[in-house]
């Protein structure tokens, strides 16, 4: 509360952790109703910054082009497929020579050291150009096919092969091609254990050169390497085209057994947590038995005593699930899991009793305000906002610049090799004679500008702006829900004294008066956790550079801003609630609730941490029916009752996208549970300070709540 609303009805309680005392308000009825904003200068600093993002998605807006990414590039700089172009029928990439694609400049610049085009289709035909140049005159159908795999349209082969390499109009061969993300690549096939291609194992490369196809697989790998994630990437969107409304299906079971649970949690606490400590020992045993089972069925299999350190890193992710060493391991985790499980309800069983009786108390509360459980789905869409303004920011920021074009020479010897280059005139330009066989191809999207320069620092501001937006986003759900749940606990008389529509009330005062707040606390963990990313991307790009020392320091560094976080985050939650009980802005609301924490350290030990963990575990249950269901679906072990999809590519994509989403929506249902606890569990100790029990001053507590204290003289306070 404000110095301005105390009266003189306070009492002090001497403050046993600093020695200060703390005053009362004791007739204090519930969440201050008149407020004053809150941590204004952080507020505005805030709203600027939205301001400068919003002005930063104009300007990626402006300068960016996402067809970038969905569209093959030719040599020139155009995109195959565009509508509205030339190359508009024309949606696959085709290389003139893709033996030059073994260079080593392939892995230096990820362009082939060879001129590209658009095409309508891919070769389908073994063809050169000197063997066309012979059939012309007796069958010109020929020379129709091939020449539409040249530069421009010519009406006959008049050019000789050496000028057609110097001005480069047209491969001097073709083969049999398959379209594949887009690109052309050669129609490989196994004979009799011999790699063909177009059922041939030696060809003509045009140029006068036999080459078989072990050569011409080597020049299309070095280009495969740079498209290895996007074909991953193909082959994941396959699976979730195929599985889409298996997934949707599967969240929205988790949300209505989410929903149910807590319901029942409101009338059956102590059995519903026996039933999740049955259900997750049950799951888990199952995982147990399936990895043991899986695990004996490699017993004899070739390579599968080989370990993840022998296959090293692996595209197909199914190629792991083939080694017994990984199944061994999955049981190990299991089986430790189970155990500590079990250790967990062996000495925790006093202080789940207790937990149980908050859990009660904050399905009363639930109950009397049941538009919490839709807060949920309104603070999923503001995430679902922010990381969709995010990521096409950040898309359109890659994509940002004009087209710039490098030297690129077969060998990779020349002195001009990497240069910028002009496409128009490169040909006449003396590099063009002092590296023979060198081209000017397009290259990236860049530019001199002052927008282009900084675009590195645009990228990062899009990262701490989008994580400042996450948490405060958090943030605001929290406050609100604590809101509401305060004035349950602080109603003299429930539900009659409950204040009409207290969620959006609270939710009103949040934006209201301490957004300042809000995100000052939000803007405190977003800068440690963008230490964390910087850490992490040093990590990864220093990883070769450093030394025993240095990667120790690394860990140590890492380990640290992880426990920051955790600690942050706890803190910043129950200052969340300081905020919305009491009005104050956010460094006091964090004084005060870490200072109503350690007074009562042993009360939080036994209530606070226990709740969390049973509610972890009916997160836990929910996830497990769910990805157990999905587990049986996606591997074809449900035949006979449910036909699943079938074909996939990788089973475990839409079956960690159930897991992962499942887990999500129990998430959001039981955080508001999470809330409402520790909520209740903050007043309860600030009505345990404020009030004695006595005639005079009874607690507000309910009859549960007041038998964790063991005392059944002291009186609740009636109306």
């Amino acid at each position: 509360m404000s110095d301005k609303e105390e009266t003189s009805d306070t009492t002090y309680l001497e403050d046993d952790t600093y020695g200060d005392p703390k005053t009362f308000d004791l007739n204090f009825k519930g969440p201050v109703a008149k407020r004053s904003c809150t941590d204004v200068l952080c507020c505005i600093i805030f709203i600027l910054c939205i301001i400068g993002y919003i002005i930063l998605g104009l300007l990626a807006w402006v300068h960016g082009d996402p067809r970038r990414v969905a569209y093959p590039t030719d040599s020139k700089g155009h995109f195959c497929g565009q509508k509205g172009t030339p190359n508009e029928n024309k949606t696959i990439l085709f290389y003139f020579n893709l033996f030059s694609c073994t260079s080593p400049s392939v892995v230096i610049n990820l362009q082939c050291p060879t001129t590209q085009i658009c095409v309508s289709k891919c070769p389908e035909k073994f063809l050169t150009y000197m063997e066309i140049q012979f059939t012309y005159r007796t069958n010109k159908n020929y020379w129709t096919y091939y020449s539409q795999f040249c530069k421009s349209t010519f009406v006959k082969p008049a050019k000789t092969l050496t000028q057609v390499l110097l001005d480069d109009d047209c491969p001097i061969a073709i083969f049999p091609s398959k379209p594949f993300l887009q690109r052309c690549f050669p129609d490989f096939s196994t004979k009799n254990g011999t790699l063909t291609v177009g059922n041939k194992t030696t060809f003509e490369d045009g140029s006068g050169k036999t080459r078989n196809a072990i050569e011409l697989r080597a020049a299309a790998n070095r280009v495969n390497k740079i498209l290895d994630a996007r074909t991953i990437g193909m082959k994941i969107f396959e699976d979730y085209a195929t599985t889409w409304y298996w997934i949707l299906l599967g969240l929205i079971i988790a949300m209505f057994l989410s929903w149910m649970f807590v319901i029942l949690l409101r009338y059956i606490a102590g059995l519903l947590f026996w039933v999740f400590m049955v259900g997750v020992i049950g799951i888990i045993g199952y995982g147990i038995g399936h990895c043991y089972q899986e695990y004996c069925n490699l017993q004899g299999q070739p390579n599968s005593h080989l370990t993840v350190y022998d296959i090293g890193i692996q595209t197909d992710i199914s190629m792991y699930f083939q080694l017994k060493q990984t199944w061994f391991t999955f049981m190990v985790i299991l089986c430790l899991l189970e155990v500590f499980i079990i250790l967990m309800l062996i000495f925790l069983r006093e202080r789940i009793r207790i937990s149980i009786a908050l859990l009660k108390e904050g399905s009363k509360a639930i109950g009397y305000i049941p538009t919490t459980l839709v807060y949920p789905l309104l603070t999923f869409i503001f995430l679902s906002i922010c990381i969709s303004y995010w990521a096409v920011i950040a898309v359109y920021l890659a994509t940002s610049g004009v087209p710039v074009y490098k030297v690129i020479t077969p060998e990779g010897q020349c002195k001009h090799e990497n240069t910028t280059c002009d496409p128009e005139i490169f040909n006449t330009t003396e590099i063009a004679k002092a590296c023979p066989g060198a081209q000017c191809n397009f290259a990236f999207y860049g530019g001199k500008s002052l927008y282009h320069q900084y675009i590195p620092t645009f990228q990062i501001f899009n990262l701490f702006v989008f994580l400042w937006l996450i948490n405060f986003v958090i943030a605001l759900g929290q406050c609100a829900l604590a809101g509401a749940f305060a004035s349950y606990y602080w109603a003299l008389k429930k539900p009659d004294d409950i204040p009409p529509y207290p969620l959006f009330t609270a939710f009103g005062r949040a934006i209201r008066y301490h957004t300042g707040s809000l995100a000052f606390g939000s803007l405190i963990l977003a800068s440690i956790q963008i230490f964390r990313i910087v850490l992490e991307y040093l990590d990864r790009h220093l990883k070769e550079a450093q030394n025993n020392i240095s990667k120790f320091l690394q860990c140590c560094l890492k380990c640290c801003f992880w426990c920051l976080e955790t600690v942050v985050k706890f803190l910043n939650r129950n200052a969340y609630i300081m905020i919305a009980i009491y009005g104050k802005n956010f460094c006091k609301s964090a004084r005060e609730a870490f200072n109503l924490l350690m007074r009562n350290v042993l009360k939080v030990a036994v209530m606070d941490n226990v709740t969390d963990f049973v509610l972890i575990l009916g997160k836990i249950l929910v996830t497990g029916c769910i990805g157990v269901l999905a587990f049986l679906l996606f591997t074809q072990r449900l035949p006979t009752i449910i036909e699943g999809p079938t074909s996939l590519n990788y089973y475990w994509v839409p079956l960690l996208t159930v897991i992962i989403g499942s887990y999500l929506v129990a998430h959001g249902f039981f955080s508001v549970y999470a809330m409402c606890v520790d909520t209740i569990f903050i007043c309860f100790l600030e009505d345990m300070e404020r009030n004695d029990g006595s005639t005079e001053r009874p607690y507000y507590m309910s009859q549960s709540l007041l038998k964790i204290l063991n005392e059944p003289s002291m009186q609740t306070k009636k109306p």
